[in-house]
């Protein structure tokens, strides 16, 4: 594929979005009796870029993005727990307790988040590649709620049962909570979807179908150039 001249801005925004939902999901959010972490509100949002990617340049540079996004998060999570270690200064003594709250992390919060977010990026990318060829491109709102309700769900209950299972959490709560979020801010932002895709594959010159794809999540090759 030699175009593709809006792949690194889309990353970029993909990897921001992911980065920065990961950083506020320490934070567990109580609205009407329903629980969920902070990093719903803007998690959602590396879907929508996923489902943008796959929908115009292929599964591959998808898989692509979606270990960009794993190694990115990996060297971020490395810096916060580093800039923790570090020995404060006599006068940030009595913050430290609060950044270390803020900024922190356990270990099941890191290994929920990151098997969650490969399982969950990993189907919804091939389940709307794979409808893609099936439905000939059409109906492409079916296409990406329907990847969506199987990635954030594979995302959700994985994602809670590694890191909160077991602290007191309401786990039923909070699953069916954060899907429902995650699927309902998706398909709300299906108008935009539409819009971004339509601009790109015009802009572009672009609209890959993974017929004669390898979907391997560990392949070096396979699907768009």
């Amino acid at each position: 594929m030699s175009r593709a001249r809006y792949v690194v801005p889309i990353t970029a925004l993909f990897v921001m979005a992911l980065v920065l939902s990961n950083v506020i999901t320490v934070k567990i959010v109580e609205v009407g009796g329903r629980q969920f972490d902070a990093g719903t509100i803007l998690f959602p949002l590396t879907y929508l870029i996923g489902d943008v990617l796959t929908e115009v340049y292929g599964y591959r540079r998808a898989r692509s993005l979606i270990w960009i996004g794993f190694g990115v998060n990996l060297v971020a999570i490395g810096v916060i727990q580093l800039a923790i270690a570090l020995p404060a200064a006599g006068f940030w003594q009595e913050n430290q307790a609060a950044y270390e709250t803020v900024l922190g992390t356990t270990w099941r919060i890191f290994l929920g988040s990151l098997a969650a977010y490969l399982v969950g990026e990993f189907a919804n990318s091939y389940i709307l590649a794979r409808l893609k060829v099936a439905t000939q491109g059409r109906f492409l709102w079916l296409r990406t709620s329907s990847s969506t309700v199987v990635g954030q769900g594979l995302d959700s209950v994985i994602f809670s049962v590694i890191a909160f299972a077991g602290t007191g959490i309401a786990l039923g709560n909070q699953i069916a909570t954060i899907w429902v979020i995650k699927v309902l801010w998706e398909v709300a932002a299906t108008p935009l979807t539409y819009a971004v895709v339509t601009f790109l594959k015009r802009r572009e010159g672009i609209d890959w179908y993974d017929r004669d794809t390898n979907f391997n999540p560990l392949a070096l090759r396979g699907g768009a150039g």
